[in-house]
């Protein structure tokens, strides 16, 4: 089989395509999946250069989530069948023809829901559902002020709040890629490349300021945001694609009754699988009535898997890339 490989930890240059055996038998409560398309995220790029809290040992295939039809099941496997459509994720290795995982890792995607959009919203579209949802208790008619818009969590995010029925405010290093977000729900957008983000939001919101703030960038832009939160209100911290994990002065939430929210998505899937099943459910629903049209940048072959790699760690790629793999 096919497989992209990281020989060695570094950046998107040392990724290759190799040859590799298709994997062996499934065993007891095991599949296999013959992978048809691979969702790409910006920790995938860290993962790869060992800047990641999951670290594997070289050599490894990348990519964390896919989408693929069961080839073959385990014993004591009932569900899912041979043949079934399936979405699912894992910390890497998903980036290659064939993978062999536990058949509770997996969820059937739903009649109506193409492959390639299933690959899209395992990670992003289901890690901003839990954070609106289950930690930041989002109310309609709140406002949501998100950082990163342009990105694949952050597109995703804009989406969830709307659909949610929040006021969505997105914001992106530059105007351009601020304006992806317009026409997919966002009511306002802002740059916070040359100018305060905490102003910004301050006057969107009439100087009440945000009741959530989602952040995925961190780094520098991370205190503005915080201060951009307004009475009662919630920062989500989401991820460092900035690439530094920022401090932020404690006072800043005690004098504005705010709490500092954490969101650590793969933890609450291990912990949770039951709710996190009921939130697919709700992201699925919306893909198949229409609601919900994930923002991909760009569809790639997997020989391609290095460019593709390049492009999200250059932070180029407006939404989500997505790898066509096998047949």
């Amino acid at each position: 089989m096919k497989a992209l490989i990281a020989p060695r930890l570094g950046g998107p240059d040392v990724l290759n395509v190799v040859d590799l055996p298709e994997p062996s038998a499934p065993a007891a409560g095991e599949i296999v999946v013959a992978v048809s398309h691979v969702g790409l995220n910006f920790h995938d790029t860290l993962v790869v250069s060992g800047q990641h809290v999951v670290r594997p040992e070289p050599p490894f295939s990348p990519g964390s989530e896919y989408s693929g039809v069961v080839v073959a099941v385990g014993p004591g496997v009932t569900s899912p069948s041979v043949g079934a459509r399936v979405v699912g994720n894992e910390e890497y290795g998903c980036a290659r023809e064939f993978v062999k995982v536990r058949a509770d890792r997996v969820t059937v995607i739903p009649a109506g829901v193409s492959p390639r959009d299933a690959a899209t919203v395992l990670v992003t579209y289901a890690t901003a559902f839990h954070a609106l949802v289950q930690r930041a208790n989002i109310r309609p008619g709140e406002t949501v002020a998100v950082l990163g818009a342009a990105g694949g969590v952050g597109s995703a995010a804009v989406d969830v709040a709307d659909l949610l029925g929040a006021r969505v405010l997105a914001g992106a290093s530059t105007a351009e890629r601020a304006k992806a977000a317009t026409g997919r729900g966002a009511e306002d957008v802002f740059s916070y490349g040359t100018a305060d983000a905490k102003q910004q939001i301050k006057t969107l919101t009439d100087g009440r300021g945000a009741d959530v703030v989602f952040d995925p960038v961190g780094g520098a832009l991370a205190e503005a945001a915080v201060r951009a939160v307004g009475w009662g209100g919630r920062y989500l911290v989401v991820g460092f694609a900035s690439g530094d994990i920022p401090s932020v002065r404690l006072n800043l939430p005690l004098v504005k009754g705010a709490a500092l929210v954490g969101v650590f998505f793969g933890e609450f899937v291990r912990r949770d699988r039951k709710m996190h099943e009921e939130n697919l459910a709700t992201i699925f629903s919306w893909s198949a009535e229409g609601k919900l049209r994930p923002y991909v940048h760009d569809v790639m072959p997997l020989t391609e898997g290095a460019r593709a790699y390049e492009t999200l760690a250059s932070g180029a790629a407006n939404g989500k890339i997505v790898l066509t793999v096998g047949a």
